[in-house]
């Protein structure tokens, strides 16, 4: 019988990079994964065009969610503000983006002016333009509203941060509390939003962490906004891509108690729920309390330290994520997202 696609192949666990790994990245000849820099063999948030004395860093991403209004933002503040964070991870500063709209048919046109109106004042605000796109129509029911589909560029004046940095002894920071998109949509989709406070999406732009990069950009060698697949897929990535074994502390990881509770009783774990407005960051170990210092001082200010990176100390876990449990157990973390359709 004939494999076909499942949702969760677009979730952004390991399926998903199974099936990019066998169906694009493995075709690809080795001289033209990259141009002068950093290419898909990374698989990073972006790519680096290094041009001498700057790097271009590039991203795309398409944003598809469900509802495109929701708690805290609706898509096109979700495509504006991941398009930013998927540059500044890099230790770029975005100065440029492209977008391409597809709508459907018979949505009202007061719904795209206040989506691109959002849009256009958010990157007014940081200074960054808009120098082309595309706009196109789909016929009723042939997709749901609206896909965003985004390129962003960024300048770097110095070595870009990519996920193969990850070293032995880095401290593995996160700027704030995890898995709150993924829980606003999750509670928008079941019809549950009203009947719930205190959950709404953190999606935003994470530019004030340039500044961190700019006086520690040596000492941070990974860092990632833990979008689909949350921070078990991030985590696992960088594990897997290096071959060294990550342990976090559970009881460690901020989390409002709002969101917590939400998940807990929807059995999920938080550890496989999106954010948007976060960074994880693998830091080395001696700067791990400035960086912390700093995020705090930039307005992070639940910021915290959540666990290191080891060097296995068995075969089996090379490349593995280990959790310390809130009663002291010890758990492999494994990449599984949130099945979750149109989130991000």
């Amino acid at each position: 019988m004939d494999r076909v696609i499942e949702l969760a192949h677009g979730a952004g666990a390991k399926e998903t990079w199974d099936l990019i790994k066998e169906l694009i990245v493995d075709k690809v000849p080795q001289n033209l994964r990259s141009f002068r820099g950093v290419g898909i063999d990374v698989l990073d948030d972006g790519a680096v065009i290094d041009l001498g004395s700057v790097k271009l860093v590039t991203t795309v991403d398409s944003y598809t969610v469900n509802p495109i209004f929701f708690p805290g933002g609706h898509i096109g503040t979700l495509a504006v503000s991941g398009t930013i964070n998927d540059l500044v991870m890099m230790g770029a500063r975005p100065v440029a983006i492209m977008d391409s709209l597809v709508v459907e048919e018979g949505l009202e046109v007061e719904v795209i002016e206040r989506i691109v109106s959002d849009m256009l004042a958010m990157l007014s605000k940081y200074g960054i333009s808009l120098i082309g796109g595309d706009f196109k129509v789909m016929p009723r029911n042939s997709i749901d509203k609206m896909i965003i589909t985004m390129v962003g560029i960024g300048i770097a004046n110095r070595p870009v941060i990519d996920s193969l940095g990850l070293r032995e002894g880095d401290k593995i920071i996160v700027t704030g509390p995890i898995a709150e998109h993924g829980t606003a949509i999750l509670a928008a989709q079941l019809g549950m939003i009203d009947k719930v406070r205190g959950i709404a999406s953190d999606v935003r732009p994470l530019l004030e962490l340039l500044t961190l990069f700019d006086n520690l950009g040596e000492h941070i060698h990974a860092a990632r906004d833990p979008t689909r697949g949350g921070l078990a897929a991030t985590l696992n990535e960088w594990a897997r891509s290096t071959g060294l074994m990550v342990i976090i502390d559970r009881s460690k990881i901020p989390i409002r108690r709002e969101v917590k509770e939400f998940l807990d009783a929807m059995g999920i774990d938080p550890l496989t729920v999106a954010s948007e407005g976060i960074a994880v960051l693998a830091v080395s170990s001696e700067f791990s309390d400035q960086a912390i210092d700093m995020l705090r001082s930039l307005g992070f200010r639940e910021a915290s330290i959540i666990g290191e990176v080891r060097k296995p100390p068995s075969p089996l876990l090379e490349g593995k994520v280990v959790a310390i449990t809130e009663v002291g157990g010890k758990t492999i973390v494994e990449p599984k997202a949130l099945n979750l359709p149109r989130i991000c």
